[in-house]
């Protein structure tokens, strides 16, 4: 078993997303003006899917093939080897 604790915050984004500056790190000098995100944070609607489409490419360049019925299975064999991979979340905040 293996914990990825920060996984939400190591999405790629695939548009440009915009916020305002937050309060504790307000630029007195740009006060009006907004951050552009690089990556997911929490709280946005994306970063679930988009670290799970970053999740899928990293484990298919290791040979991990996915299951066509159930998307968070992933299968590998090696030689007699046969590996699976179970992706799920368990931290979920309501």
């Amino acid at each position: 078993e293996f914990d990825v604790k920060t996984a939400f915050l190591n999405g790629d984004l695939e548009e440009n997303v915009y916020m305002t500056q937050p309060e504790c790190f307000i630029d007195p000098k740009n006060a009006n003006k907004v951050c552009k995100l690089q990556k997911s944070i929490y709280g946005l609607k994306q970063a679930s899917r988009s670290w799970n489409k970053r999740f899928d490419n990293e484990i298919k360049e290791l040979n991990f093939v996915q299951c066509e019925k159930e998307a968070c299975v992933y299968k590998r064999n090696s030689g007699s080897v046969v590996v699976f991979l179970i992706l799920y979340v368990d931290d979920m905040d309501p």
